[in-house]
């Protein structure tokens, strides 16, 4: 691994190692210090998002983003919610005209509150064990990305869009996906679903690497490296959860519809 990474690497483990038993202990104390934590990233998540945007109304996207992401947090996927999101996404529509990246600054209601959203419902749906099971399997993604990745190298994923990635971090991140999760079911005593859950983590570990490159072409078009700095090592809320809020919209209708049927 070259100087520079191993560098990144390390400052990226030091803050994760600060923020990581935070949010174990939120996830795990329940309410109200998950709603409220909850609430934190998704104000911080919504002021990187009108700050990377430019546009004449920063502050008040900013504000209407954090609005819309706490009903989502409050009130659930419910019709008030979807009501808020609907009335949102017009207000943004209708305050961006002229803006030259009208379609970004209305996205971002959308984005911020559903993806917010999404890890509350599952929360809110299946409790600690299966959210922590989640957060572990996409956490398992970047940290085997990332090693692999640097390690063995190789041909690009998507060099026009993220020219660090490559195929053998995908496939690294699939592999340390899987075997996280399922040794955390295996202790956890859901050993009998193994093969369920680590079909799972091989889908959330390929579209949160989507979602990482999504990311990454949002940031591209704005010329933008990071979201932000507030994060040493990570750059910003946004780059450190974006594989997060792709798939947990995702992994709640996995539980809350498939995993019923079955």
């Amino acid at each position: 691994m070259e100087k520079s990474k191993l560098r990144s690497f390390i400052k990226r483990t030091v803050s994760a190692l600060i923020m990581a038993p935070l949010v174990i202990w939120c996830l795990y104390a329940g309410y109200p210090f998950i709603q409220i934590l909850a609430l934190l990233v998704g104000a911080l998540l919504s002021w990187e998002w009108a700050q990377m945007v430019p546009s004449v109304r920063g502050a008040f996207y900013a504000v209407l983003y954090t609005f819309v992401t706490s009903i989502a947090i409050f009130m659930g996927p419910d019709w008030p919610y979807f009501c808020c999101l609907a009335a949102g996404l017009v207000l943004a529509w209708i305050k961006a005209k002229g803006e030259a990246r009208r379609n970004l600054l209305v996205l971002g209601v959308a984005y911020t509150s559903i993806g917010i959203g999404s890890v509350m419902w599952l929360y809110e749906l299946v409790g600690f064990g299966v959210t922590f099971w989640f957060m572990l399997v996409v956490w398992s993604v970047d940290i085997g990305g990332m090693v692999v990745g640097c390690t063995v190298k190789g041909p690009k994923l998507a060099p026009k869009i993220s020219p660090n990635k490559t195929w053998s971090g995908l496939f690294g991140g699939i592999l340390f996906a899987v075997c996280i999760g399922n040794l955390f079911c295996w202790y956890a005593g859901a050993g009998a679903h193994l093969l369920y859950y680590g079909g799972l983590a091989v889908i959330l570990a390929v579209v949160a690497q989507m979602g990482d490159l999504v990311e990454s072409k949002i940031k591209r078009s704005l010329n933008l490296k990071d979201s932000s700095d507030l994060i040493p090592g990570h750059g910003g809320v946004f780059d450190r959860i974006d594989g997060m809020i792709f798939t947990a919209p995702l992994v709640y209708i996995a539980f809350r519809y498939i995993l019923y049927i079955l």
